[in-house]
């Protein structure tokens, strides 16, 4: 009776696909496992946002808002990483259209030697100086020649004022991937977030790339005879919001500004849209306090108009809270009446009535005429007459450098100061380096973890139990326990980079770890197995990866601190006495965190096999088309390491790696 019940349950527990080896459960407590992760980020983030208002509100004085400001300006300049030292443009007008009221000329400049930016200036006919108006694009496929685009910089020429519009990368003339037959290759987005997946490593970012680009071409503006240099204003719509935010709060130049539909806060865009593309994250913001209100904050008091609309995908609620906040703000500097914000009852996209409402800010601060500007009708060019280079991508031009190139060309300079620092540091030197630059705990830092057993049953003399195991007091993660009726071998804590239940199938490679005496506790880390979300084709699970990186905690990291937990655990419970040490299995994308454990307290494991995992972060960085290495890579990490160094640090004698994938999950040549 005993053995048929065995069997049954047995049938039950582990049938050939491993369906009913799930652990979170209604009856587990845990009705949506996909929405552990994003719960338990959103969770962290919510404490985050706590502090940084909290620290707002004792801001009393001008010195203090002055020193506010001060020190996130200089936190966001730290976090975008070092900005070149600034070249020539070798800028050329490449034609000229006269136009009613205002002529255009397209032009094109390097704002690195050899990465050409493609632009239209729009100047007013008239007596110059004019003020000049920086416009960045949001995310359209023709860039500068998008319809809002063209009228917002139409309107500003109409009243006196200098507009120069231009491509950014992605976008219009200025893919950086094209297909055979001269094509972009991606949309604006998945292109920036490829550029960033490389990025992320060296300390940069896509949005460090984005924001050079807008500086160099407020050089450019600010260069031309018929522009003032000390009227420079900006705007944008979307992501030129985003870009208008970024260069209001860290050029100095800009006098006036007016993002537009962006600037909500990043505690309702946490709650509701969630992050962006990669340009639109800075690494660690949200965890060191610096909120998308602080964008306005950081130039204060310096002329600021929020243009939004109601119905904006980018939260009306924290429009209207970051504007509070910065009225707030400007009024404790002694001046209230320059920030504003215009709200039109409408969806996404800046419209004839806001684009009004921000010519006459410009207007105001820039030329000190205080009239109402209504927005007419005017003719718009077509996408030809707006090109600027011969092919109509900057890419085709003899010795064009892309955003990809540079990654490269930074790795390049990382490997030799990587190679100087391991060859005068002593090892315990650089797991404290680590951890600093990763956010990783000591493990005796670490909580324990909590267990609850959910189900228990016997296959073949094997005990298997069903547990959730929480190494955090809002993470449960999923666990499955394969005690051997034997006296087990050394134990092993295995993490699957596509679940636990593929991996513990009949005759699978679980299943040969216990017929050969091992006790296996199988680990689904947060977002892999049963907390995992359908993942995007090219990025995988990017919505948790870029939330973790806006914490300044990013999945690596948690994943480490999790394999650590477990490894402590799950030695604890193989041993009457002293703990023992754990084998480590990893697959997949859980390998680059298994490394890490390893090498951060290699006392806890005796040895680890990593299997199907991404060879190298440089790889990620050398290849532009990557696939699934988002929650891979670690902001900055290349300054100081790269995956094959957590080898020799945890012993090479000790780490077996098997089957190494390249950046696009193909194994490795």
């Amino acid at each position: 009776m005993n053995t048929l019940i065995s069997i049954c349950l047995a049938s039950l527990l582990i049938p050939a696909d491993g369906t009913e080896l799930r652990v979170l459960t209604p009856e587990s407590g845990i009705t949506s496992p996909t929405e552990v992760l994003p719960e338990y980020l959103k969770g962290l983030a919510r404490e985050a946002f706590k502090k940084r208002r909290d620290r707002y509100e004792q801001l009393k004085s001008p010195e203090q808002c002055r020193d506010y400001a001060k020190s996130m300006r200089e936190f966001f300049l730290r976090q975008i990483g070092p900005l070149p030292e600034k070249q020539p443009l070798n800028a050329q007008v490449v034609g000229k259209i006269e136009a009613d009221g205002y002529h255009i000329e397209k032009v094109i400049f390097e704002s690195r030697p050899g990465h050409h930016v493609t632009a239209i200036l729009y100047l007013p006919n008239g007596t110059p100086p004019f003020p000049g108006v920086l416009v960045a694009c949001g995310h359209s496929a023709n860039g500068k020649a998008a319809d809002y685009n063209q009228r917002m910089s139409i309107l500003l020429a109409k009243h006196g004022m200098a507009a120069l519009c231009y491509d950014p990368i992605g976008q219009g003339e200025r893919s950086q991937l094209l297909t055979p037959d001269h094509k972009p290759k991606y949309g604006s987005t998945d292109e920036h977030t490829m550029a960033g997946i490389g990025a992320i490593p060296l300390g940069w970012s896509t949005a460090t790339f984005r924001i050079y680009d807008g500086m160099r071409s407020i050089d450019y503006l600010a260069s031309r005879p018929e522009v003032d240099p000390n009227r420079i204003g900006c705007t944008g719509c979307s992501g030129g919001g985003t870009m208008t935010s970024y260069l209001m709060a860290l050029d100095e130049r800009v006098a006036c500004a007016a993002p537009a539909c962006f600037l909500t806060t990043q505690e309702r865009l946490v709650e509701t849209l969630g992050p962006q593309d990669a340009e639109q994250n800075i690494a660690g913001q949200i965890g060191f306090g610096m909120e998308q209100t602080d964008y306005v904050l950081m130039r204060a008091p310096k002329p600021t108009l929020i243009c939004s609309t109601t119905r904006d995908f980018f939260d009306i609620q924290g429009s209207w809270d970051t504007f509070r906040q910065a009225k707030r703000f400007y009024g404790r500097l002694g001046f209230p009446e320059r920030v504003d914000l215009v709200e039109d009852d409408s969806q996404h996209g800046v419209t004839p009535m806001n684009r009004g409402t921000l010519t006459h800010w410009m207007q105001r601060w820039m030329l000190a005429k205080d009239e109402h500007v209504e927005e007419p009708d005017f003719p718009l060019f077509t996408d030809e007459q707006l090109t600027c280079t011969p092919q109509g991508q900057v890419m085709l031009l003899p010795d064009e450098r892309s955003v990809f190139d540079f990654n490269a060309a930074r790795a390049d300079l990382l490997r030799q100061q990587r190679s100087e620092y391991w060859s005068k540091t002593s090892p315990d030197e650089a797991r404290n380096a680590i951890r600093a630059a990763t956010a990783i705990r000591k493990l005796d830092e670490l909580r324990q973890v909590e267990s609850k057993n959910v189900a228990t049953a016997q296959r073949d003399g094997v005990k298997i139990e069903k547990l959730v195991l929480k190494p955090e007091p809002n993470l449960p993660v999923a666990a499955l326990l394969f005690t051997p009726a034997a006296a087990a071998k050394d134990a092993v804590l295995y993490v699957a980079g596509d679940g636990m239940q593929q991996d513990a199938k009949v005759d699978g490679p679980i299943g040969r770890l216990v017929a050969e005496g091992h006790m296996v506790l199988a680990v689904d880390l947060p977002g892999f197995g049963e907390t995992k979300r359908e993942p995007h084709a090219l990025f995988g699970d990017w919505t948790n990866a870029f939330l973790a990186y806006l914490l300044g905690k990013p999945l690596v990291a948690m994943r480490t601190e999790n394999i650590l937990q477990c490894a402590r655990y799950l030695a604890a419970r193989n041993s009457a006495g002293e703990p023992q040490p754990v084998y480590l299995v990893a697959t997949g994308a859980c390998g680059v965190a298994a490394l890490h454990a390893a090498a951060l307290e290699p006392q806890l494991f005796g040895n680890a096999k990593i299997q199907g995992s991404v060879s190298s972060w440089e790889q990620v960085v050398r290849t532009p088309e990557t696939k699934n290495q988002l929650v891979n890579v670690v902001h900055n990490a290349l300054t100081l390491y790269d995956l094959p160094d957590l080898i020799q640090l945890a012993g090479a004698d000790k780490v077996t790696v098997v089957e190494p994938c390249d950046a696009t999950g193909q194994p490795a040549k």
